[in-house]
């Protein structure tokens, strides 16, 4: 837009509309403060919904939290009832899940990224990974039912839970490595193979150590989904109550998440105390692994 125009000879001058462009910045200011105070807005209610129901659950669970609810099994009292057999049940799953999903998923990550090139296989496998991470959990529960405890015949074990688990959250880990790994620069792998270095040194002494941070950080992510998960072990048949802990990975067992779910359908009060407070040593879980999580990413940072 033009507000003036001078001649002088041929040559034509012109002057910016001063009025109309300070408008404009006005209006792109106002817009980025209402942008910024609806954002705003949107965590704190998030925020504040989820400080509500935190303090609920503390209020109602706290008291519960006795060493006896540590020791005791599943009762249909509830004076007698605790989560003992449940709490080392989801321990003892996560013991073996967590190895295998770390292992298989950076295994596969790293072919992907370092090896398979950007043929059309390996967009193949990478779009069905990607696929694979927004499967409902009930179908991998299926899955796990078909090949692990009646294929495999290894019945309603630690292990069929812990490979059930594995196949759920392997596309995550396996999606969230692919990044880390694709995110470190390309001068770091040539200044590798510049002073010697094969691919796969540089892989281990590279590539990895600095996208690690990146990988565990989507680890602890697809663990914590998996120590909250439910239906893929109600599918491949996980029990609600056992009366002893697990001392192989053939034995029997049940989780948190299926023993408060059993404890919500309870008819009685006292039960959802119970559940209440299983759910604080569940979140309390899932901080301890957070916090692990962000104390190995900055001790590789550094």
């Amino acid at each position: 837009m033009m507000a003036e125009q001078t001649l002088t000879g041929q040559q034509t001058v012109s002057t910016p509309d001063f009025a109309s462009s300070g408008l404009r910045k006005k209006t792109r200011r106002w817009k980025n403060h209402a942008a910024h105070v609806l954002f705003l807005l949107a965590a704190l209610f998030g925020l504040v919904v989820l400080m509500i129901l935190l303090a609920d659950i503390i209020h109602r669970g706290w008291a519960w939290l006795t060493p006896d609810f540590f020791d005791n099994y599943a009762s249909r009292f509830p004076s007698r009832s605790g989560i003992k057999a449940a709490l080392w049940g989801s321990v003892t799953v996560m013991t073996v899940t967590a190895p295998l999903t770390f292992v298989l998923g950076v295994s596969t990550a790293v072919y992907l990224e370092e090896y398979a090139g950007k043929g059309w296989l390996s967009s193949l496998i990478r779009i069905n990974i990607s696929n694979l991470a927004g499967v409902p959990s009930i179908v991998f529960g299926m899955l796990g039912l078909t090949l692990f405890v009646r294929g495999m015949e290894l019945g309603r074990s630690v292990l069929a839970g812990a490979l059930t688990l594995t196949l759920l959250v392997l596309p995550v880990v396996i999606v969230a490595a692919g990044e880390a790994i694709a995110g470190v620069p390309d001068m770091l792998r040539h200044a590798a193979y510049a002073l010697g270095a094969t691919r796969w040194q540089a892989i281990c002494r590279v590539v990895l150590p600095y996208a690690f941070p990146g990988i565990l950080t989507g680890t602890i992510l697809a663990l914590s989904r998996a120590l909250g998960e439910t239906a893929p072990l109600i599918m491949i048949g996980t029990a609600t109550y056992l009366a002893f802990t697990p001392s192989s990975l053939m034995d029997e067992f049940t989780v948190l998440p299926l023993q408060i779910y059993n404890w919500i359908a309870q008819p009685k009060e006292e039960f959802r105390f119970l559940a209440a407070a299983g759910i604080i040593v569940m979140l309390g879980l899932l901080l301890s692994m957070n916090a692990f999580a962000i104390w190995i990413r900055n001790k590789y940072r550094r």
